[in-house]
């Protein structure tokens, strides 16, 4: 960050600047979350969260929340997803989270998410790494979505959501061939899709975390 973050020429204009990022995109059950975050200009210690502890995400994400201007999140469910494919869901997401924010923002940065707008918009590979309110963002998505994922463990034991957030490691594929899938699994994603040919009686009918 050198030459100083992606949206310093947006705040040298005076423009509140909405960051966006997303959380479990490429998972196979569980929610898409979006954050949605517009800080004012200044420096801050944000880092993508992914290169975060879990404690250091929780630390930042109350931080976050201290000194944003405002700050919103987008969940779209795992059968939103199923209908709209993982890029519409991510997009719905978004919107969802740009709709939460109490106040309007004048122009958005994206960690390489091509939003539909009229606002001035910066979507780089990797802006969580050269933009703070978009690693701000991913922290508060990361951090929600981890506690939706906790939640889920509980209330469908066996899959290791805790542990693995719902993304495809040899425990979860295990378990999904041992158990078949959830209500909360993606039935479009492939692994999904040919444990449930294992299991014509799945689980729908159990409830979903809201």
């Amino acid at each position: 960050m050198a030459e100083g973050p992606l949206e310093a020429p947006f705040w040298r204009k005076g423009l509140f600047v909405a960051g966006l990022d997303e959380a479990g995109r490429g998972a196979w059950a569980g929610p898409i979350v979006v954050g949605a975050v517009v800080l004012p200009p200044g420096e801050y210690p944000f880092r993508d969260s992914k290169l975060l502890s879990p404690k250091a995400r929780e630390r930042l994400a109350e931080r976050v929340k201290e000194v944003a201007l405002a700050y919103a999140l987008g969940v779209v469910e795992a059968a939103e997803v199923d209908r709209l494919g993982v890029l519409k869901a991510t997009l719905l997401a978004a919107e969802r989270a740009l709709q939460g924010l109490p106040l309007a923002p004048k122009a958005l940065v994206t960690d390489y998410l091509p939003l539909p707008t009229p606002l001035p918009l910066l979507a780089p590979p990797k802006a969580d790494e050269n933009s703070p309110t978009v690693a701000a963002a991913s922290i508060l998505a990361k951090v929600h979505r981890d506690r939706i994922m906790a939640e889920l463990d509980r209330l469908y034991p066996g899959y290791g959501f805790a542990r693995h957030k719902g993304y495809g490691t040899p425990e979860h594929q295990a378990a999904l061939l041992a158990l078949g899938p959830s209500p909360v699994h993606r039935k479009r994603y492939g692994p999904v899709a040919q444990a449930a040919l294992r299991f014509p009686q799945d689980r729908e009918g159990e409830e979903q975390v809201p």
